[in-house]
């Protein structure tokens, strides 16, 4: 699973190792201790909803958790990062607050965990394409929608899934209170110049021979050659070494072996993110490496962009920029200054906050 563990990386989140998983079910004390989070993360209030469950979306069954104590709160759609990085699989690490005040919906995209599971891939794989997920995105939230009776639903994307998020809320605005973006992605060529830079000066204040081996095997990055898997590879294993993923972290285990103790991933859900992972980086890839929502200057919803202080997976700069020209009905940033790349793991307690302050008034006053 070490390959695909690097394939992803490449993107931005990595995918879960398997065999942890694997090795959880042979361990009484893991199988134990999955046992304890499942039954905290119990939903057990009168009004609450705690549903997973597949549905049709897009010509195929797509996996959907909803989790709430209150049906009457603010919806969530969040859509996860990688691609094919369900955050279903590890939301029991920073989720379970935000559950008080909203309801959350997690959902596997095509290709993407439970939901890789459900069609076979090559009955897919001429669908891999950014304006499908983007299609897919939006019957999610209209179907959320109808089943849990809301006006509208509040739109958050994380790393990979801003790219298809913030094109569902300017293709389909009416269905979304306010579009959330963290780690967001406005200009991928801009993102990986920036992040190539930091990745270098690091090395170089460092004396890591390594570093700077692999980095300047593909120098100037990413320069006039195509971004490939294998260069891109090497372009983001060292920005994330040097904490441009997890801040003040050479690593992220908590991410990438979260889903042994997850009380909604079987074995073969987590074995399945490895393998939706390697089939989806490649074909998805040359759309990824040319998006560029920098030409965007109005937005047709309010806009809230978390910001991660130490994000060199998604620099902010383009993001920072983005937002002082664009026109939306509502703006906000709002920085996380021991965050990375992923601020709802980092700073769970900011995220809920940031969400309460920023977020849900903007849901409220528009259901008055």
């Amino acid at each position: 699973m070490k390959k695909a563990w690097l394939y992803v990386l490449a993107l931005s989140l990595a995918s879960v190792g398997a065999q942890a998983a694997e090795k959880c079910s042979e361990s009484p004390s893991c199988k134990a201790a999955r046992a304890v989070v499942q039954d905290l993360d119990k939903i057990v209030t009168p009004n609450g909803v705690q549903e997973t469950y597949k549905t049709p979306i897009g010509g195929i069954d797509q996996w959907i958790n909803v989790r709430g104590q209150d049906r009457s709160n603010p919806l969530i759609l969040f859509v996860h990062g990688g691609p094919a990085s369900p955050a279903m699989a590890t939301m029991w690490q920073f989720q379970r607050p935000i559950e008080e005040y909203f309801t959350v919906a997690q959902w596997d995209q095509r290709g993407a965990g439970k939901t890789f599971r459900e069609a076979n891939p090559d009955s897919i794989s001429d669908t891999i394409h950014i304006p499908r997920y983007v299609d897919d995105a939006i019957e999610v939230a209209d179907h959320l929608r109808k089943k849990y009776k809301k006006d509208k639903v509040i739109l958050l994307g994380h790393s990979w899934g801003t790219i298809v998020a913030m094109q569902a809320a300017l293709k389909r605005p009416d269905l979304f209170y306010a579009y959330v973006g963290i780690g967001q992605v406005i200009s991928t060529p801009e993102n990986e110049r920036i992040s190539f830079g930091y990745a270098l000066k690091q090395a170089k204040a460092n004396n890591n021979e390594e570093a700077l081996k692999d980095l300047e095997s593909i120098a100037p990055y990413p320069g006039d050659q195509p971004i490939t898997r294998e260069r891109i590879v090497k372009a983001r294993k060292w920005p994330q070494y040097y904490g441009g993923m997890t801040a003040y972290r050479n690593s992220s285990p908590y991410f990438f072996d979260g889903p042994m103790l997850s009380p909604e991933y079987s074995e073969e859900d987590a074995d399945a993110i490895d393998q939706g992972s390697l089939f989806t980086l490649g074909r998805v890839l040359p759309e990824f490496v040319t998006v560029d929502m920098s030409k965007v200057r109005k937005f047709p919803i309010p806009v809230v962009m978390f910001l991660g202080r130490h994000d060199y997976t998604t620099p902010t700069q383009p993001t920072a920029d983005w937002m002082k020209q664009v026109k939306a009905p509502y703006k906000q940033v709002v920085w996380f200054e021991n965050s990375a790349h992923m601020m709802p793991w980092e700073e769970p307690g900011k995220t809920l906050v940031s969400l309460l302050t920023y977020v849900r008034p903007l849901a409220q006053a528009r259901r008055k």
